[in-house]
């Protein structure tokens, strides 16, 4: 009888946490660390990253990337690397120029930030032939 009623708990709780916190926890959970260090392999992670991203990895155009800057991103300091480019439609053609902020969370690729007006605002650019190369 104890054991089962010590089961039915542990099964309460693994629901209760599975319920709880969906909507707050949107992001990868990193223990509360605060200082967190700097994407060492940052260029070679993204380039791994958009190739999965990407729907066509191949004919990238004008790839630029900012070096990675710490930013307030939902409330934590995290390092965000910004990264504009022209990807490449199904068909061919060139879809419209995208701007991107990437995060990082113990050094990192963590997720996108589609709107990334505020991470990305007054950082200097410069090229990033790796992601132009890019091949299926």
């Amino acid at each position: 009888m104890i054991k089962r009623v010590f089961t039915l708990l542990l099964f309460a709780l693994a629901l209760g946490g599975c319920a709880g916190g969906g909507s707050s926890m949107t992001f990868t959970d990193d223990r509360g660390v605060s200082g967190q260090p700097f994407p060492a392999n940052y260029r070679t992670e993204l380039v791994a990253f958009f190739h999965t991203y990407l729907t066509n990895p191949v004919g990238v155009r004008g790839a630029a990337m900012a070096e990675p800057v710490q930013r307030n991103v939902g409330g934590r300091l995290r390092y965000v690397s910004c990264v504009r480019f022209t990807p490449r439609q199904s068909n061919g053609s060139d879809a419209a120029p995208r701007e991107v902020a990437v995060v990082h969370v113990d050094a990192r690729v963590d997720r996108v930030l589609e709107e990334s007006q505020e991470a990305c605002a007054g950082l200097a650019y410069a090229p990033f032939p790796e992601l132009e190369k890019m091949s299926r």
